[in-house]
């Protein structure tokens, strides 16, 4: 039953889709309103995030969404920033087309879930809301192309658009509190098909030992939930980097976990897709590194600057 209320929930995002007309700008009374219910929204967000009880998270997270729906309802309101909701990610591609809305409810150690929206950017309000049906997926991940309705969701950290020939789709970094000893973080794909968002493509191919070109629609990292772990695009090295995990004894009780070892693996863009990069920095030094000394050179001091004995 708690599954089928969640859904319900999101569902109350999609009653406004295709029905509303949105203007480029709120105006000042419209301003005035969506700023009141951004109050509210920043409560309920900070009680479905860090309230101790499951119940009352449960009922803030149900009371949030539609009073969310009620502020998206202004003509405009996609210009309007909700700089408040510090436990909402609410992330947009560089040409502002659209922005996706999503937040996490901590159920129990082992259960999260995942609550989101995209947002289009046009004169006719158009809103996609995304339910997370991640527990019940038995396909494999990395393969599976997913619809709105049924997503896995993630919070997601950052959006990085790529442009190839006259295709458009958008890298989606996110992160899955998973279970209790193991997090998850997933780069997904996100694409706009007959105009509906439609998750996953074969972007991601890797060469084989055996010369074999295998091609993925999804990352997905697993690793311990005492590890922190990179995952993200680099504009500087124009590369999509992530930390190298190798697999090691829990210490609790959990099983096998996987940890960063220090380096890092990647994908370079080429010709729209991303091929794999074994080891992004393969230098070896002489010896391991040092800093300098702390005698600077000088010698007959100790290390408070006292003469040598």
């Amino acid at each position: 039953m708690k599954y089928v209320l969640f859904t319900l929930l999101l569902l109350t995002l999609g009653s406004s889709t295709n029905t509303l007309w949105a203007q480029n700008r709120l105006n000042a009374e419209d301003t005035k309103y969506v700023s009141a219910v951004e109050d509210t929204l920043g409560l309920l967000a900070y009680a479905f995030v860090n309230d101790s009880l499951e119940e009352n998270r449960f009922l803030a997270v149900r009371a949030f969404i539609p009073t969310l729906v009620k502020a998206l309802k202004k003509p405009g309101s996609f210009s309007y920033p909700f700089d408040q909701l510090n436990s909402v990610s609410i992330q947009y591609p560089a040409d502002s087309t659209f922005r996706i809305f999503t937040w996490q409810l901590y159920v129990d150690k082992d259960t999260y879930r995942y609550f989101g929206a995209i947002q289009m950017n046009s004169d006719e309000l158009k809103l996609f809301p995304l339910v997370d049906r991640s527990f019940e997926m038995e396909e494999e991940l990395d393969a599976a192309a997913l619809s709105a309705d049924r997503w896995y969701g993630t919070v997601y950290y950052n959006l990085h658009t790529v442009a190839y020939g006259d295709q458009t789709y958008h890298l989606l970094f996110g992160y899955d509190g998973y279970e209790f000893f193991r997090k998850r973080k997933v780069v997904d794909v996100l694409r706009f098909v007959d105009g509906k968002p439609v998750f996953g493509a074969p972007v991601f191919v890797k060469q084989e030992s055996d010369g074999s070109f295998t091609q993925k629609n999804r990352l997905l990292l697993e690793y311990s939930a005492a590890a922190s772990v990179r995952c993200n695009y680099d504009p500087a090295l124009d590369l999509l980097m992530f930390d190298h995990l190798t697999m090691i004894g829990g210490e609790y009780g959990e099983g096998p976990v996987q940890i960063p070892d220090g380096t890092y693996e990647a994908y370079r863009l080429n010709n729209g897709k991303w091929e794999y990069v074994e080891k992004v920095f393969d230098q070896i030094l002489d010896e391991a590194p040092r800093p300098s000394p702390v005698l600077n050179g000088r010698s007959g001091k100790d290390l408070i600057g006292n003469g040598g004995r």
